[in-house]
């Protein structure tokens, strides 16, 4: 271990630039690292801002590449779609989508699923009934789920409009809110909620909120996905500093920002299984109305919940960590296909 990822858990296009000196440096050690072991073979996993360099570099050496979680190039910066056929040997992806993606710029992609749903199969939750009691929630309240992020940015810029419109959501409710803090994260991030006192908010972890919330305040992320798996109906949110914003909506080119409508709608759709509400609108006005409107039609939550999880058997696939590890082990055992990916001219 040369680094700890959690150092280069960086958001926005300046606070990138602000880093840039520390990211030359984890390249420039990773690159010393690779030329001094020689190995057998690379496996780069996401993070394509650094792997696409270590790509290119390891393959100049002629150590063979495998890409597992594909970059996002059908969201922004197709161009490095040439980069990924010239300098990997084996890409193996995560959304079914993305086959057709890549193929159609001539790219071989292999699904072997989403590691989140082996993840989730080895979660076991006590019952419903049973976490109520635990917390002495009675079982006529609503549970509102509230995931402000993992990232320290995430968090300060979400948290705030989030916390009002939680206490909007109070009103003539019973509501109690069901709060998943990123372990990653020291207490003073939170500290917003030393001015919400009067709501009763109950810390659990991430999977306690998706799976007993009958609705979720969710930032933008990861956490959109996995709280599809569970089925649970959702209010997307996201915001960032104004500049980064302005830069993100002239490079992005997809109509939906949040993994859960991409996967339950498709890429490139313009309908919407849950709503988003993104920069100025993620205010607690805005998540007061999307969220009362879920909470006060019982029809429409069972309706989001039934398509999200008609959604989440697109992800299956019996264990995407064996797969990957199969791929890898053909390299290993010198029978894996060199030069696999290949851009039509």
């Amino acid at each position: 271990m040369l680094y700890d990822t959690g150092q280069m858990s960086i958001m926005g296009f300046f606070d990138v630039l602000k880093h840039a000196g520390f990211l030359r440096r984890v390249i420039r050690d990773l690159k010393a690292a690779v030329r001094r072991e020689m190995p057998d073979a690379v496996l780069l996993v996401d993070y394509p801002g650094m792997n696409l360099i270590m790509a290119k570099f390891c393959r100049e050496l002629g150590i063979p590449v495998i890409y597992y979680i594909s970059p996002q190039v059908w969201a922004w910066k197709e161009g490095r779609v040439k980069a990924i056929g010239a300098s990997i040997d084996r890409l193996l992806v995560i959304f079914r989508f993305e086959v057709d993606f890549f193929r159609k710029h001539g790219i071989d992609a292999e699904f072997v699923g989403h590691p989140v749903i082996e993840e989730l199969s080895e979660v076991q939750l006590p019952p419903k009934e049973a976490f109520l009691r635990a917390h002495g929630i009675g079982a006529d309240a609503q549970l509102v789920g509230l995931l402000p992020g993992s990232r320290k940015q995430e968090v300060s810029h979400i948290f705030p409009g989030m916390l009002k419109g939680a206490r909007l959501l109070v009103g003539n409710r019973r509501v109690v809110f069901l709060m998943g803090r990123a372990p990653n994260l020291d207490g003073v991030v939170y500290r917003e909620l030393e001015e919400y006192r009067d709501l009763r908010i109950v810390e659990c972890s991430a999977y306690e909120v998706m799976q007993y919330s009958d609705l979720g305040l969710v930032t933008s992320g990861t956490a959109t996905l996995e709280a599809l798996c569970f089925g649970m109906p959702m209010v997307v949110l996201y915001r960032t500093g104004w500049l980064n914003y302005m830069i993100g909506r002239m490079v992005v080119k997809l109509t939906s920002i949040s993994l859960a409508n991409i996967v339950a709608k498709g890429l490139g759709a313009k309908q919407q299984a849950v709503p988003e509400l993104i920069q100025d609108a993620a205010d607690g006005k805005g998540i007061f109305r999307e969220a009362s409107r879920i909470l006060d039609d019982p029809a429409l939550a069972a309706a989001m919940r039934a398509e999200l999880l008609e959604a989440r058997a697109g992800l299956a696939s019996e264990s995407p960590s064996r797969r990957v590890a199969e791929v890898v082990e053909e390299y290993l055992v010198g029978t894996g296909r060199r030069g696999a990916l290949k851009i039509k001219e």
